[in-house]
């Protein structure tokens, strides 16, 4: 059920309770070790969300901005969401196999929280296998 993603865009889709659709956010797709170390790094805003893939843990050294962190398992059940000052180390997530990263207080207001079920969508031509989107 592993999933691969490539560098590139795409979109973020939160689902309701009900499993319908709540939200869709840009998102920026971080799978390469250069990209995701690199994540936020510099910015001062990010307009919608960055997925790290794979990752576990985050930290918020050298960041000039808090931001949420959504922890998600291999099926993308969020287990855990944090809010990161900078200079802060996550701890690392058992369960987790992917990062989302968002301006502070942004998942609350898209309705990422813990036991909800997001989706990532990202163009055909950028899907590295069948299970990418």
């Amino acid at each position: 059920m592993g999933r691969r993603w490539r560098d590139g865009h795409g979109e973020l889709v939160v689902h309701g309770d009900g499993g319908e659709v709540s939200v869709r956010v840009p998102l920026e797709i971080a799978a390469s070790y250069r990209a995701r170390t690199k994540g936020l790094l510099g910015r001062d805003s990010l307009d919608g969300a960055i997925l790290l893939s794979p990752a576990n843990s985050v930290h918020t050294f050298r960041m000039r901005m808090a931001i949420d962190v959504a922890y998600l398992d291999r099926h993308l059940r969020v287990v855990a969401v944090r809010t990161m000052r900078p200079g802060r180390l996550g701890l690392p997530r058992l369960r987790a196999r992917y990062v989302v990263e968002a301006e502070a207080g942004a998942m609350g207001g898209w309705g990422v929280r813990e036991g909800a079920w997001v989706d990532v969508v990202v163009a055909r031509s950028q899907a590295h296998d069948a299970g990418a989107g």
